[in-house]
């Protein structure tokens, strides 16, 4: 039966517990709202260690719009559930101020100061449109990783940059080992999110021109097209030739880069290695998704 705890420092003694056990703990940090994505991270962390636990708290600190944060899906019943049908040992919760007890003050607001430099990599891309975002999500995740202590860490590969400034972050802390996972899809390819929830069946098919985009620019790569201009008009040539339907789509941006040496810019030249990347929002949804084309 999943242990089910309401705040971190509950959650810090639980994994104190396991490591004093000799026992290695796999850990999964969310948002919740868990999908079969999140459950395949879950089930990695399992096979590769001893416990698993998962983090379940929709983190203010890296929304830059509030409605945004206040429409984001919530199940934690749901998402216990779900877990424990998955093996998974303790899942956890709390408040902002439960996780940074110093740097919240009246009322709510969060001390800018205490926010953790996110690195060179949150440039460019979701750093420019989501500013503060990395930040956020940087300070969150230090501070879950030190409850938790893991031996290993889980994240998807669907939140590309994201994985980027996490590996430095636990590289500068000196742990978890960062495990990126490939990104779970629909049968129509769209990338798994708990943001498809908040679209409507015609939303949610119109959404597949991102991922067809990202298998344009996978097609281009194959038949030897290795610069980045190319292979993002690829990615154009499937956004601009579908449909909308009435269905408002804005694309913030379709373009390419080179995972072993980011840039904030699109780089020029023959790549070696090439992501695929694609933001925008369908009605009123934002949506992103990658595709690492040098593999598969």
């Amino acid at each position: 039966m999943i242990e089910v705890l309401h705040d971190p420092a509950s959650a810090a003694a639980w994994c104190g517990r396991a490591r004093a056990s000799g026992e290695s703990i796999g850990f999964v940090p969310t948002m919740g709202a868990l999908h079969a994505g999140h459950l395949a991270l879950v089930r990695a962390a399992l096979a590769e260690n001893d416990r698993a636990c998962v983090s379940v708290f929709v983190n203010p600190l890296q929304f830059n719009e509030k409605r945004d944060f206040e429409r984001y899906p919530r199940d934690l019943e749901g998402d216990a559930a779900a877990l424990d049908e998955t093996g998974c040992s303790m899942v956890f919760t709390g408040t902002l101020e439960q996780f940074f007890p110093d740097d919240v003050g009246p009322p709510g607001g969060f001390r800018p100061q205490s926010l953790r430099d996110p690195g060179p990599r949150a440039l460019g891309l979701e750093g420019d449109l989501r500013p503060g975002h990395f930040a956020g999500v940087a300070t969150i995740v230090q501070r879950l990783f030190e409850v938790v202590r893991p031996y290993q860490a889980y994240f998807g590969q669907k939140d590309f940059q994201q994985t980027l400034v996490v590996e430095d972050l636990a590289r500068a802390m000196g742990y978890p080992r960062i495990r990126v996972c490939p990104t779970v899809r629909e049968s129509s390819g769209l990338a798994m999110s708990s943001r498809n929830q908040l679209l409507s069946p015609e939303e949610r098919e119109r959404a597949t021109l991102l991922s067809r985009s990202l298998e344009a620019a996978r097609a281009a790569w194959r038949s030897a097209s290795r610069e980045a201009r190319g292979l993002t008009q690829a990615m154009h040539r499937v956004i601009d030739g579908t449909p909308r339907n009435g269905i408002p789509v804005e694309i913030e941006y379709a373009t390419v880069r080179d995972p072993s040496a980011w840039t904030p810019e699109e780089p020029s030249g023959t790549l070696e290695r090439g992501v695929a990347l694609v933001a925008a929002r369908v009605a009123a949804v934002r949506l992103i998704d990658n595709m690492l084309l040098h593999e598969g």
